[in-house]
């Protein structure tokens, strides 16, 4: 799987890349991260890759000519075609199926706006798809690249300690698309709070029920619209219904 990402500061992935669990996917091989700088295929003493925008306004907007020249040369470099990927306010909020769709791909080419934005012939003429992290405007796309990049990482085999880590994930289809229950660790009691009972007793299945409570009760908490889709789906259970009647 390659991830080409186009960007005007390459710098900002070398940490990512070399740091925390994630790092195995990338140093192993199973996740190729390569960068490129439009600036390199920029032409003139300056090689400039951004202009006034037409019409007048705050800012400088990205150009397109060398963005095709960028999307040009990575596209003889990798050995099948990939989509190009723009990280966008208008593109789809990115959630947890369509990084299980990234992590079972061959990859794409990921294009980091900056500035006010991309010339839209560009866009139109190059970008397959457009994703958002949510409503809220960063610098650049790098972040947001960073971001799906992680969340793909952890999905390749063997990234993970425990290989079955993420099905506990919130969002995770295993459980059934609800957020992820409390977690505690020693000691037992810490600034006078202690650990629920129940985690302490080693009744697995008393323990399994607790996790699934919880679950169900943060997610009507705090996200009702995930708890809304699981049951419409039907993946509640007539117990789950009451639990979640007795705690309204």
């Amino acid at each position: 799987m390659r991830f080409d990402v186009v960007t005007l500061f390459p710098e900002l992935f070398a940490p990512f890349l070399s740091v925390g669990i994630t790092r195995r996917a990338f140093e192993s091989g199973q996740l190729d991260v390569q960068c490129s700088n439009p600036r390199d295929f920029a032409t003139g003493n300056y090689r400039r890759v951004d202009d006034r925008p037409f019409g007048g306004g705050p800012g400088m907007v990205m150009m397109a000519e060398p963005l095709q020249q960028a999307i040009t040369h990575i596209r003889t470099q990798r050995s099948a075609p990939a989509p190009v990927v723009l990280f966008s306010p208008i593109g789809k909020r990115l959630d947890h199926a369509d990084v299980q769709r990234w992590a079972g791909s061959s990859g794409a080419i990921l294009l980091c706006g900056r500035y006010e934005g991309i010339d839209q012939r560009f866009i139109e003429t190059h970008v397959d798809e457009q994703i958002s992290l949510g409503d809220f405007v960063l610098s650049g796309g790098e972040v947001a690249a960073m971001a799906l990049l992680d969340a793909v990482a952890r999905l390749q085999p063997g990234v993970l300690s425990d290989p079955d880590s993420h099905h506990m994930d919130s969002f995770n289809p295993a459980l059934d698309g609800l957020l992820d229950c409390p977690h505690y660790t020693r000691p037992e009691e810490w600034a006078g709070l202690r650990v629920p009972d129940v985690l302490l007793s080693g009744h697995h299945g008393q323990i399994e029920r607790w996790r699934r409570d919880q679950r169900l009760l943060w997610t009507a908490l705090h996200r009702p619209d995930l708890l809304d889709a699981a049951r419409m789906a039907g993946r509640l259970t007539k117990q789950d219904e009451v639990v979640l009647k007795l705690n309204r």
